[in-house]
């Protein structure tokens, strides 16, 4: 063969693979993805157990992808403003929400007018796990445990406070039912997360809240809070001889706060498994499960398919529970 010829085929050949490799990457821009840092949405500020938690595992996740993960704090409105600005990203796998799967639910029948729905603006990834909440109080309060806060908080004919960590939260809803519970009216003082809640509750400002574990454990070691009872089934290895709100005679106050990713509606099916399979590897991770469950945090792996069905059943739950208990955003 005549040696021009050989590489002008040569060429054509290089050329025409080339074309191939730029065609098939337009077709599936996907295939090469990551490529560039990838933000997370969180609708909570940093401090929080929602921002423990999301560090904790978004470390992992980065180094498994190859690519800078940045974390957006944007907290506000029970969790809607996170959830809208997650919602309204492009769904190319550059934008990632980490949900506070409950607060949202609750927010989600709380709030007139959403701007987001995690049933329907977002494709599910995975479950990641819970972190349960404690009643805490300052420790000027004359009670050691919800008997006697229940007491006290009665002798004050509804001349006190109570923080939460937001309208719509989670937090605020536990101290509603509580209120309801046990017969009284307080002034709710809502903030953005606890990071600003916690602050006024160790001054004194406010007289208890329904907090994360995460969060108030710090606060709990060093004496400057007071906890009173666990909102969840079981009491927290970390303060077991604090009782649950079951225990402490509350009866049916048990909340699994969970904790969830998702991304925007639209996102690639190839990157959605690619996350939820890197996922499934860094929260069975036994050294990071018993890593973070010294903050409080408990690790819990399920795939998109079934954080699909605990979507739906913790919106329809907590729809109720907010129907029955004619529970008011003031």
């Amino acid at each position: 063969m005549n040696l021009s010829k050989f590489f002008s085929l040569r060429t054509i050949a290089s050329v025409g693979l080339l074309s191939f490799c730029i065609g098939f990457a337009q077709a599936n821009p996907d295939s090469d993805w990551p490529k560039k840092p990838i933000k997370v949405v969180l609708s909570f500020p940093a401090g929080g157990s929602t921002d423990v938690f999301a560090r904790a595992i978004m470390v992992p996740l980065g180094e498994a992808l190859g690519q800078a993960i940045i974390i957006e704090n944007k907290p506000g409105a029970g969790g809607m403003i996170g959830l809208g600005a997650a919602a309204t990203a492009a769904p190319d796998g550059y934008t990632i929400h980490f949900s506070a799967l409950t607060n949202q639910a609750i927010s989600q029948a709380l709030y007139k007018n959403p701007p987001a729905d995690l049933r329907t603006s977002f494709a599910p990834v995975a479950l990641v796990g819970a972190v349960p909440h404690v009643l805490v109080v300052n420790p000027t309060v004359p009670a050691k445990n919800v008997a006697e806060l229940t007491a006290f908080i009665k002798s004050r004919n509804g001349n006190f406070s109570y923080a939460s960590q937001g309208n719509g939260t989670l937090s605020h809803l536990e101290s509603q039912l509580f209120m309801q519970r046990i017969g009284a009216a307080g002034v709710h003082v809502p903030y953005k997360g606890s990071s600003f809640a916690l602050p006024d509750l160790i001054a004194g400002n406010t007289l208890m809240m329904f907090d994360s574990v995460t969060a108030s454990l710090p606060h709990i070691n060093s004496g400057k809070l007071r906890p009173l009872g666990i909102a969840s089934a079981e009491r927290s290895p970390l303060m077991p001889t604090v009782p649950t709100l079951a225990q402490a005679g509350l009866m049916k106050f048990d909340v699994e706060n969970l904790f969830a990713i998702y991304v925007p509606k639209g996102t690639p099916p190839k990157i959605v498994n690619r996350l939820e399979s890197e996922l499934r590897r860094i929260i069975t991770n036994p050294d990071l499960k018993q890593r973070v469950a010294n903050q409080g945090i408990f690790l819990q792996f399920e795939n998109a398919g079934k954080l699909a069905e605990v979507t739906n059943a913790e919106h329809d739950k907590w729809s109720k529970i907010v129907n029955a208990a004619n529970i008011k955003i003031d």
